[in-house]
């Protein structure tokens, strides 16, 4: 219906989100929205001189092209607005690529007003994967859906063309509330009942809520509660880290029927839930106590425009009593400095894209205590540098007492790095329903690492059980599970309401004998993997779902066509090295080893990921009985700074098998320094301290397996 029509009736409202970053999400270029200097300006990076002018009346940039030479492009819109404002350039077949150069729309005085590379301490050449002409930065696919409203990608497989559209290039009305047509109709004549007034969703039940100030505690609870998931999974559709299973999500809608939502998991995450790398807000306001005691985003944002509700630490007033905690006792630094500012404390900020200051969304208490233990920052030694976590974790215990032993992190932290004890700790996270679902989720996600009988039988509870984001954490992993009890767990999560668990769920089955499954089960993994094609088909733009897609071929013994998708991903992303791995892989079972070879050696100049070419390079060379070729390639893969356990592993396998057993056990020591709790490491320092003789070592590495 557009916004135009919407200001007919909602003055207030237009008139708030009318110059919000929802408006200015993204303009056709023009004066008017162009904030950049286009005045004949040159930027040199790394000698690539790009100049900025105008021409006829439009804008251009001359810069480097996908071949490496110097192209005068025209601006076809701008792309954000503060503090940084992007400029997309259009391709052939439809596409849209954001310039690595930005506009820093800052005052002066901020350091502003200049124009700055995205990525100032690489190198990103033409060839590179993050180069702005190429795939890892097309818009179309990477930044369109969440910049304007009722984006259809249209991505045509056959032609490898968009024909991207939108009702209105900017964030308007109907993105948050729906379609406006029925709601029209209403307004023009309201008779009967009509659900939300012929909107889509509806808003008014977070309006509900009811709020008293516990004078106790100076903190405010719900006396009466509300609807607010509604409004957080809206706004969560685009303020996430997330992938977009499946086109068509319209506000209102579940998340998890369309988007696949990232857990906790590292590098986006510290252990503790912290931020690290753009995490866009859900996935740690999940973590708060702000969430769990019913606060919603409009609570603190004008929904509109999207401004705070209050300045500075008044918006933070709204629920915790000023004469309890804005002051000296609580935050113990001179009023009105930084230091008293709750964000600096309880949200603490990260810079991206170079001038882009985000602040997380956890609220969470500081933690000096645990950053030496799981590897984390704290906003106490992020301010005052030169001193110690330890320094910060007094200070804070004298203040207000010893802190709770308890947190997610630790169990998080143990299952990333292999600890003693790791299994145990999970286990005992995804029980505690005290703790953040999006915490226990990714305890679910990490514990098929450490499976045993006891996990095992409590990862089919939560197969069986209604924690939405739970069966999203185990169906994120079912792929590394054994086949002998996949489908125990694989099977229940095709009854989920979430079209994207059920989706991974039917994926992990391919391959199984569907046969011995119930009709009823044959039914639901039929309408579960048929979404799981068209899922992979929507996104069949991307190198990962073309992988995807010849993995399925390749299960079903379609080796014709799983080569030709393995092809095609490697077309579009010369750099991705799963696509020369698993197509190795189909080499191999079709005994055509001296083209896994072939392969593997021309990735070796192209994938991004170099130690796991090598590594399989290795392999192909021993399968052709050449060891000392073999032999180099597994030690490169193992000696590299991305070397994973199973390289090591493999590598000093190979050495036992040339007769160097000792070198073997030296090439696990030292792996161990790395990965201490690596378990197949620790396994083969048993095995072969056994059979050289060496019982007291291989009784020591066994404990550490205990």
């Amino acid at each position: 219906m557009g916004s135009k029509q919407c200001a007919s009736c909602h003055q207030v409202e237009y008139r708030l989100w009318r110059q919000s970053h929802h408006d200015l999400a993204m303009q056709k270029a023009g004066d008017e929205t162009v904030l950049g200097n286009f005045g004949n300006i040159e930027f040199d990076y790394f000698g690539t001189a790009s100049s900025f002018y105008k021409k006829d009346g439009r804008f251009y940039v001359r810069t480097d092209g996908p071949d490496g030479n110097l192209h005068d492009y025209p601006i076809a819109y701008t792309f954000g607005v503060y503090p940084l404002q992007q400029y997309l350039v259009e391709f052939p077949g439809g596409k849209l690529q954001p310039l690595g150069i930005a506009w820093d729309s800052r005052p002066r005085s901020e350091g502003g007003q200049r124009w700055f590379h995205l990525y100032p301490e690489e190198q990103v050449h033409h060839g590179h994967s993050l180069h702005w002409t190429g795939i890892d930065q097309n818009w179309n696919f990477m930044c369109a859906d969440c910049h304007s409203t009722d984006l259809q990608k249209n991505y045509d497989l056959a032609s490898q063309s968009y024909d991207t559209t939108w009702s209105e290039i900017n964030v308007a009305c109907e993105a948050c509330h729906g379609p406006g047509s029925h709601h029209l109709q209403w307004a023009v004549s309201p008779i009967g009942e009509i659900a939300h007034k012929g909107l889509a969703v509806s808003y008014t039940e977070r309006k509900q809520a009811v709020w008293a100030m516990d004078t106790e505690t100076g903190i405010a609870h719900l006396q009466q509660a509300a609807n607010t998931q509604t409004e957080i999974e809206t706004c969560a559709q685009c303020h996430s880290r997330r992938a977009t299973s499946f086109p068509g999500a319209q506000a209102g809608d579940p998340l998890l029927d369309n988007f696949n939502p990232a857990l906790l998991r590292e590098p986006l995450y510290h252990a503790d839930g912290q931020i690290n790398d753009e995490v866009y807000v859900y996935g740690s306001f999940l973590q708060s106590k702000m969430y769990a005691a019913g606060v919603t985003c409009s609570n603190c944002h004008e929904p509109h425009s999207l401004q705070l509700r209050a300045k500075g630490n008044d918006v933070c007033a709204q629920c915790h009593l000023p004469a309890r905690f804005d002051t000296s006792k609580h935050h113990f630094h001179p009023v009105n400095s930084s230091g008293a500012q709750c964000v600096n404390c309880h949200m603490p900020a990260k810079t991206y894209m170079q001038v882009d200051v985000r602040r997380d969304h956890s609220f969470r208490i500081p933690r000096p205590d645990l950053s030496d233990e799981l590897e984390t920052p704290n906003t106490c030694t992020g301010c005052h540098r030169d001193r110690s976590n330890r320094w910060a974790a007094e200070i804070l215990q004298g203040k207000f007492g010893k802190p709770m032993q308890g947190h997610y992190g630790k169990a998080l932290y143990a299952g990333r790095h292999g600890l003693p004890g790791a299994e145990s700790q999970l286990m005992q996270l995804i029980t505690d329903e005290s703790q953040p679902d999006i915490a226990r989720a990714t305890a679910v996600s990490l514990l098929p690492r450490y499976l045993a009988m006891e996990s095992a039988q409590l990862l089919q509870a939560i197969a069986r059980g209604d924690a939405p984001l739970l069966s999203l954490g185990l169906a994120q992993q079912l792929e590394t599970l054994p086949p002998q009890i996949l489908p125990t767990l694989a099977i229940p999560l095709l009854y989920e309401d979430g079209r994207v668990t059920a989706s991974l769920a039917a994926s992990a089955l391919v391959g199984m004998p569907e046969d011995s499954f119930p009709p009823a089960v044959q039914q639901q993994l039929t309408r579960a993997l048929n979404n799981y094609l068209e899922s992979e088909k929507f996104n069949a733009d991307r190198p990962e779902s073309l992988t995807n897609l010849a993995g399925l071929h390749a299960q079903r013994g379609n080796r014709r066509q799983a080569e030709a998708f393995y092809q095609r991903a490697l077309a579009i992303a010369p750099h991705y090295s799963p696509a020369y791995i698993n197509l190795a892989e189909l080499y191999r079972g079709a005994g055509r080893e001296k083209e896994v070879e072939a392969l593997l050696r021309d990735a070796l100049h192209k994938a991004s990921d170099r130690a796991v070419v090598k590594h399989a390079l290795g392999l192909s060379l021993a399968r052709q009985q050449r060891k000392p070729e073999a032999l180099e390639y597994l030690r490169q893969a193992a000696e590299s700074p991305a070397a994973t356990g199973r390289y090591i592993y493999v590598y000093a396998i190979a050495l036992n098998s040339s007769g160097n057993p000792q070198q073997a056990i030296s090439v696990l020591e030292r792996g161990r320094q790395h990965l201490p709790r690596d378990r197949e490491i620790l396994g083969a320092l048993v095995s072969l301290n056994r059979e050289t003789g060496n019982l007291a070592q291989a009784q020591h590495y066994q404990q550490l397996l205990e």
